[in-house]
């Protein structure tokens, strides 16, 4: 594995950005955000995080001791209804906006915020290598920040970007535990490059170029959120306006929100809307219904998301069938669902 490249010295450089994100597909930003707006973003999140069980009571929120009786992952339920709780901080929405002055005003965040809790000693739901534009589409000239809450040496894991892979197109995948419920096929050698960051630091790449979580061998819970960006005058799929850990409502997240100045602020830029192309997620799907009713667990992530979030009742009752047969004596893995 290769060590990131800083890009501090020309952050202020628009066209030396732009020509190495052409190039690398990713810009490794440390000491981007201040740590300070970081820290406090953490310490709300910990707190909903610790009265959840995630983490330890014994232990300071800014240390991130993780309680292995609290693993959960996304789509859970309980994970969920942990998810709509970080959704309503106001503090959690605004730190989107410190990189959107940096970049400029033709760039907006999207609404939608990921949050990603990582427990340690689970590398089974470790993220696959993947790309994000199946997920984000509107138009691949989107851009996710990902912003550590804490700090990720080495055994804590962290991102890995798979150098110059956005030029290679939408690569083929199959499914796999983990969050999007896919993994590349591709092993990519000799692409990947990672490593330590801090809190501050803000790695942006590209929608295709290919990333993947490294395994968290710590005993702290690995807290990111990932703020995606686009131009304005570029198409928009309207699926980013929605809030994370679906049901939930703009009206439910700004309650109680100090301010208005970031609410509802992308229905007031010029944008143009395209529907979502589930040609991926139709695939995907089909994938993992294949491996269900093999018996893989490696269909597990892919069939908790289609009970999760899926239209069609007849696909969730099916999933639903599968995943408890996953979970009946005998299957080859025990699932934490």
């Amino acid at each position: 594995m290769h060590a990131l490249e800083s890009s501090a010295t020309i952050v202020k450089d628009g066209p030396a950005l732009a020509a190495r994100m052409a190039a690398d597909g990713y810009l490794y930003l440390p000491g981007l955000l201040p740590t300070g707006t970081v820290a406090n973003v953490q310490r709300q999140v910990a707190g909903i995080a610790r009265d959840a069980g995630w983490l330890r009571r014994d232990a300071p929120l800014a240390d991130a001791l993780a309680d292995p009786r609290g693993f959960c992952v996304d789509p859970e339920p309980r994970y969920l209804e942990v998810l709509r709780l970080i959704n309503r901080l106001e503090a959690y929405h605004a730190l989107k906006h410190h990189p959107e002055r940096l970049l400029g005003a033709q760039i907006f965040p999207h609404p939608r915020v990921l949050m990603r809790n990582i427990f340690p000693a689970q590398p089974e739901y470790t993220t696959k290598a993947h790309q994000d534009y199946p997920n984000v589409q509107g138009t691949p000239e989107v851009y996710t920040a990902w912003i550590p809450l804490i700090d990720c040496p080495r055994e804590l894991g962290g991102l890995q970007v798979a150098r110059g892979s956005h030029r290679l197109g939408v690569l083929e995948f199959g499914v796999g535990n983990g969050a999007g419920g896919i993994e590349i096929l591709d092993p990519l050698e000799g692409r990947w490059t990672g490593g330590p960051m801090r809190v501050g630091d803000v790695l942006v790449f590209h929608s295709l170029t290919v990333h993947k979580g490294v395994e968290n061998r710590s005993d702290r819970l690995r807290m990111s959120i990932d703020c995606r960006y686009q131009r304005v005058r570029d198409p928009f799929n309207p699926d980013n306006a929605n809030p994370d850990g679906q049901p939930l409502a703009w009206d439910d997240v700004y309650a109680g929100w100090q301010s208005n100045e970031f609410q509802y602020y992308w229905t007031r830029l010029p944008l143009t809307e395209v529907a979502f192309d589930r040609t991926w997620f139709d695939r995907r799907d089909a994938l993992g219904f294949t491996l269900g009713e093999s018996g893989d667990p490696r269909a597990r992530s892919v069939l908790q998301r289609i009970v999760a979030r899926d239209p069609d009742p007849a696909k969730r009752e099916r999933a639903a069938r599968l995943l408890a047969q996953l979970r009946a004596p005998g299957s080859p893995t025990p699932p934490a669902y």
